[in-house]
């Protein structure tokens, strides 16, 4: 009796090891997809007024906890009765990164002619205010769908041939640590200024050192999420790159005497704009025979 029970232990134990190895080994993978959920969901979550915003960050994780919820059960499915299809919506999952990555760099290099509108100031009811809030709110859930999907999909690529229950374990592990963390640093950064603006009223007094690092907080929000965006774009293409090179033989052994990250990156560029390139072709096309 008592062989069997440290017996099941140990098998525990052993359970557990393999758990935390391929975490850490997902959580690499998905790196960068967690790098550009934090950029996107920082710049829907802010832009509220100051007393929303950790409600409305609440209730996007709320949101993202469901859309977990939903996508598990079927990322598991999949797993068990149809692992191919994991591979290939892998690889569809790796072409929209790429061609979300490319299209940022365009749009940076050439930017859309925007019709600039003089502001307009506009008094909303509580009840209007709210309405633009739950709008808000839905787009950054339906954001959150999307790239969770992605993690998920790519968590689960990663641990492809262990058993079903490490399978479960670990990308379960990866889809909490994701809401929680990236939500989490979320709230952190759209308060960054609400806590600088505290530091500089601490006190009367000019130029102390509250006020550095106050005016510090304040100034650096909006620079934060800038860089964020600009790293979760390297991130995008990486991860892209990375999908393709170690799910298509073609591009494994591509360019053996290169560095691999940055074969990671040059394919998830020239596949982000060959995408891109494609979409907007047929895009045109359509205008033109739609006419």
């Amino acid at each position: 009796m008592a062989s069997g029970i440290f017996a099941l232990l140990d098998d525990i134990a052993t359970l557990m090891d393999d758990v935390a190895m391929m975490s850490k080994v997902a959580g690499k993978k998905t790196a960068g997809i967690l790098g550009d959920d934090l950029a996107v969901n920082a710049e829907k979550a802010s832009g509220f007024m100051s007393s929303r915003e950790l409600p409305v960050i609440w209730e996007i994780t709320k949101g993202s906890f469901l859309n977990k919820i939903i996508i598990l059960p079927l990322a598991f499915l999949l797993s068990a009765f149809l692992p191919s299809a994991v591979t290939v919506i892998l690889i569809i999952g790796g072409l929209y990164l790429a061609y979300e990555g490319a299209e940022k760099i365009y749009e940076f290099i050439f930017p859309h002619a925007h019709q600039k509108d003089a502001p307009k100031l506009q008094k909303l009811s509580k009840e209007e205010v709210l309405s633009l809030e739950k709008e808000k709110i839905k787009s950054a859930i339906l954001t959150d769908f999307i790239l969770s999907v992605e993690i998920i999909i790519i968590a689960l690529g990663t641990v492809g041939d262990q058993p079903l229950l490490t399978k479960i374990l670990v990308v379960t592990i990866i889809a909490l640590v994701a809401t929680v963390g990236v939500y989490g640093i979320v709230a952190l950064i759209i308060r960054m200024d609400e806590f600088g603006a505290k530091l500089i009223n601490m006190n009367d007094k000019e130029n102390s050192i509250s006020d550095k690092i106050g005016g510090f907080l304040v100034s650096a929000l909006p620079k934060v999420i800038k860089s964020l965006s600009v790293i979760g774009t390297i991130a995008l293409l990486l991860v892209s790159g990375g999908i393709f090179v170690h799910n298509l033989h073609f591009f494994h052994d591509l360019f053996p005497n290169l560095p691999g990250i940055l074969v990671e990156f040059l394919i998830g560029l020239v596949v982000g704009f060959l995408v891109l390139l494609i979409i907007k072709l047929g895009a045109s096309l359509w205008k033109k025979f739609s006419r």
